[in-house]
């Protein structure tokens, strides 16, 4: 089984920044990709960056410029560094794996973060 811990959600005011975290533990072989994904209530689930197993990235338009996913494949952790936020960064933000064992794809979320931008 693979467990996903999430950190760094919190309330922080319009321009600041805050950092998330998520390590995978388990029995993994390899995670291509990890990243995050973002839900407002009442609207769908949406990726906002993942990173593959190789440093390759990818980003939401909205966050492109402001965010920066990055990750260290010894610890199996995604890193999600988030500056100038906004209110409409306001959502849940779930940690995303796509686990990789025997030559079988699993994935898997965490529990998600709150992160709210007040105005």
């Amino acid at each position: 089984q693979v467990q996903l811990v999430e950190s760094g959600g919190g309330l922080v005011q319009a321009g600041g920044s805050l950092r998330l975290s998520c390590a995978a533990s388990g029995t993994i072989f390899s995670i291509n990709p990890m990243g995050w994904y973002r839900q407002v209530s009442g609207k769908q689930r949406e990726l906002v960056a993942d990173i593959s197993s190789g440093g390759e990235t990818r980003y939401a338009d909205s966050v492109k410029g402001r965010f920066t996913i990055s990750g260290d494949n010894a610890k199996r952790t995604v890193y999600l560094q988030m500056n100038s936020l906004k209110p409409e960064d306001t959502a849940v933000y779930y940690c995303n794996a796509n686990v990789w064992t025997w030559g079988r794809r699993a994935e898997y979320w965490g529990q998600g973060t709150q992160v709210t931008v007040s105005s």
